[in-house]
């Protein structure tokens, strides 16, 4: 059997993980008391979103420890099980590195690993992909180099209500989000190479939407036999209108919805929304 692993900046909550029969291992983020929380285990998005907006300092977020990579694969070792680990961009994270580390430390050689070159919504799509191609009968080998050739057609592209969160967490240099925090300006970013990058801005909330389907189309359209994941921070009215987009403009079917976790919520904050998508360049 083929045993898929991710981390929780995927955003993939445990009931979905299980539907999906994935394991996530979750990162962690710690509060400006001291208290530590596992993404996706000990509090709920909308619940840590509250608490994001009355916190006085940004909470931190940290990778999970070798130990807890060390158990699962041991224990796929010992089922006779294969282990598929997807993880979020070594640009943006030290987990894959720590998964790849721990996988040495116990000395197994039934892993392989795919680093997304993404988080996120775009993350959890890959993930996804794997999911389907594990199903559909691929071998180990075979999964690892689709999803390599996948992610060199994924994007993600998101709108971001305030770019100080992101600043503050080291993921975007000052400049940058300075340029991008003018009075009513709604940067677009997106992950390039890894790294979160600029993707454009626009003025108030309606020119946001109007900027993203724009770099939607820029960046190749949305392939319609892939799924595409639209997610939200705080309030899921903010992916309506991606939903109608997909709906009445393209005529496809509305998107998976997914609403953004804890620690990639940390970066993104509140009134962040977004949809990672596969190009229509992809052929498996």
């Amino acid at each position: 059997m083929i045993r898929i692993l991710t981390d929780s900046a995927s955003d993939i909550l445990p009931a979905e993980a299980e539907q999906l029969g994935v394991t996530v291992i979750p990162l962690n983020v710690t509060l400006e008391d001291g208290t530590v929380l596992r993404d996706g285990i000990d509090m709920t998005p909308s619940e840590y979103y509250a608490q994001l907006a009355s916190c006085r300092k940004l909470p931190t977020t940290s990778q999970p420890s070798p130990e807890l990579f060390e158990k699962f694969y041991l224990e796929a070792a010992a089922a006779g099980d294969e282990v598929l680990g997807i993880f979020l961009s070594h640009e943006l994270s030290g987990t894959c590195q720590c998964a790849k580390l721990a996988a040495d430390l116990v000395n197994v050689d039934n892993v392989l690993f795919v680093d997304s070159a993404n988080v996120c919504l775009g993350e959890g799509l890959l993930v996804r992909l794997a999911v389907h191609l594990r199903d559909a009968g691929k071998t180990l080998v075979q999964i690892a180099t689709d999803l390599e050739h996948a992610k060199e057609h994924l994007h993600l592209v998101a709108a971001i209500d305030d770019l100080k969160y992101l600043r503050k967490g080291g993921r975007l240099p000052a400049a940058v989000a300075v340029a991008g925090g003018m009075l009513g300006i709604k940067p677009l970013i997106t992950i390039k190479e890894g790294k979160v990058a600029m993707a454009g801005k626009a003025r108030g909330l309606p020119g946001a939407y109007v900027a993203l389907f724009k770099k939607i189309d820029e960046l190749g359209g949305v392939h319609p036999d892939f799924e595409a994941v639209a997610g939200y921070s705080s309030s899921l009215r903010e992916v309506q209108p991606i939903e109608n987009y997909f709906r009445d403009n393209l005529h496809m079917d509305a998107p998976l919805v997914q609403q953004i976790g804890c620690v990639i919520g940390t970066h993104a904050g509140p009134g962040a929304f977004g949809l990672a998508f596969f190009d229509k360049g992809l052929d498996l």
